[in-house]
């Protein structure tokens, strides 16, 4: 891996316009939302963000989109500073190998989800921070908000009904785990605050600076506070590589070799510990559910730059 300093990013984003005249943008944007499938699905935009706080990017960066099941990295990393190793005695940690929103294999597995990415694993994640939080929403938005340093990140009331009316295979989740005695609270309460914690919307540079302690060994670097420790830091990490794209990981760890975490709303924020966070968001998804130009031109930023962590 070439240090820091010699990462011409620069000189990579100055060929981003014309990598993308050279990418074709397949895909289809998320549909089985309703006001995702409104997005305009030829957006495109990436910010990276040094540790050293130098920022670099393209695009539409600084427009707002859903940040969807990206914003289960957070909700993770909440609940395992609440619970501690306890957390994993409900949840896995293993590659799913199958579709975000499989019910087959949350029966197979008596109601214990394969990891917190998964849709039954961040249903999971979202019971436990019901039953240690007195105001889950609002608590979970404060913890948000002090992670960019804005206090304008909001829910999307908008989005999330959209996703309630539509939710029908999520409820059949939280309600299949309650009957195994894995979800403690209320399934509705669950499940609105799932779909409030999917709805949040950030832009690439507000997204990139909330995972900023992912690659600094824990630490906020906006306020120098402690996210994680540096052993839970790298947990968290671990689990972003291997699954964070789904059934699309080991794709993803191929030929990126980041850890990250994808959403359908087609964003995409890859992490390089020690180096760097980098955001891209492109709303046409591929028949896994991430995004199409988003893989490809993270694959560029770490071919380019030789900064995989392999």
């Amino acid at each position: 891996m070439l240090p820091l300093e010699s990462l011409d990013f620069d000189k990579l984003f100055s060929k981003i316009p014309d990598k993308l005249e050279r990418t074709e943008n397949l895909g289809k944007v998320a549909s089985y939302i309703p006001e995702l499938y409104n997005v305009n699905p030829h957006k495109f935009g990436i910010h990276l963000i040094t540790v050293e706080g130098t920022d670099y990017f393209y695009g539409d960066s600084q427009e707002r989109f859903s940040i969807q099941s990206i914003a289960k990295v957070l909700s993770l990393t909440m609940a395992f500073n609440l619970e501690g190793g306890a957390l994993w005695e409900r949840v896995g940690v293993e590659p799913s190998g199958n579709a975000f929103n499989s019910l087959s294999q949350l029966e197979v597995e008596h109601g214990i989800p394969r990891n917190p990415f998964i849709n039954a694993g961040a249903l999971l994640i979202c019971d436990v921070l019901v039953s240690r939080l007195k105001n889950p929403k609002e608590e979970f938005l404060d913890f948000v908000r002090k992670l960019v340093g804005k206090d304008d990140i909001n829910y999307s009331s908008r989005i999330a009904l959209s996703e309630k009316e539509h939710g029908f295979r999520n409820a059949a989740m939280v309600n299949f785990m309650k009957s195994y005695e894995n979800i403690k609270n209320d399934v509705d309460t669950v499940l609105d605050f799932y779909f409030c914690l999917c709805s949040i919307e950030m832009t690439c540079k507000e997204l990139a600076q909330s995972m900023m302690y992912l690659c600094s060994n824990g630490i906020n670097p906006l306020n120098g506070e402690e996210v994680l420790s540096p052993s839970r830091t790298k947990r968290v990490n671990a689990i972003l590589l291997l699954c964070g794209f789904y059934d699309e990981a080991g794709e993803f760890a191929f030929k990126v070799g980041l850890p990250g975490k994808s959403g359908v709303g087609g964003g995409i924020v890859a992490v390089l510990p020690s180096k760097y966070c980098v955001v891209v968001w492109s709303p046409r998804l591929n028949e896994k559910g991430n995004s199409y130009r988003g893989i490809k031109i993270l694959e560029f930023l770490t071919s380019h730059t030789r900064s995989s962590i392999f």
